[in-house]
């Protein structure tokens, strides 16, 4: 009961610092534009490495998986090049989005 209860502390508190919600919350009446720069300095950080991350697991299974079938049949292996390589692209491309949308908000800052 005690792990359950520490997994969903986590979990909200995850969910906390991932929202958008505090990125686009009205200012007070302080200005408080140097909190504002602080959460899309952590949002710019938490959504690189959660891009980075993703990406190296997708490539990495997408790899071992390439690679378990050729190890099988190793007469497949001009198939499974190509479409292999195309697939490694698209990951990759994910996370060049997030890096240029990075360089987005840090023109915001």
């Amino acid at each position: 009961m005690l792990r359950r209860t520490w997994m969903c502390l986590i979990v909200a508190i995850g969910l906390l610092l991932a929202s958008p919600l505090g990125a686009m919350a009205q200012e007070g009446a302080g200005g408080g534009e140097g909190s504002r720069a602080g959460l899309i300095g952590l949002g710019i950080g938490l959504g690189l490495g959660i891009a980075a991350f993703g990406c190296g697991m997708g490539q990495g299974r997408l790899a071992a998986s390439a690679m378990e079938s050729i190890g099988r049949n190793p007469n497949s292996t001009s198939q499974l090049f190509v479409p292999m390589i195309i697939g490694l692209a698209f990951v990759e491309s994910l996370t060049l989005y997030s890096l240029v949308i990075s360089f987005l908000l840090l023109g915001k800052m």
